[in-house]
């Protein structure tokens, strides 16, 4: 299954590849007030691309905040594993996996 997966990203990187190859024309990005930028055509698509994960990734980042403050909030008070022998009400027994798992964000 290994094998299918990297024949597939060699695939995508080839297409990817002959794709700028063949689009290294120079083209012109009209801005506001006169202003334009010469580029060749791939910098420009990849710069549209990256501008638009970013904002991607900007949109989310509140939505993010909002779960990890709920998770927070519903997550039990989180009581330190001292097997120091200090009380002995936890001697012998297995440790207990947590109930609420989260997922690093």
């Amino acid at each position: 299954m290994r094998i299918f997966i990297w024949l597939f990203r060699a695939f995508l990187f080839f297409t990817l590849f002959a794709f700028a190859l063949n689009n290294s024309h120079e083209v012109e990005v009209r801005w506001f007030f006169g202003h334009e930028w010469r580029a060749p055509l791939v910098i420009v698509v990849l710069t549209a691309f990256g501008f638009g994960c970013a904002l991607g990734v900007l949109a989310m980042v509140p939505a993010w905040w909002k779960h990890r403050a709920q998770a927070k909030r519903a997550a039990p008070e989180a009581v330190p594993a001292d097997n120091s022998g200090n009380n002995g009400d936890n001697k012998g027994k297995e440790p207990q996996p947590p109930s609420v798992i989260h997922d690093g964000i």
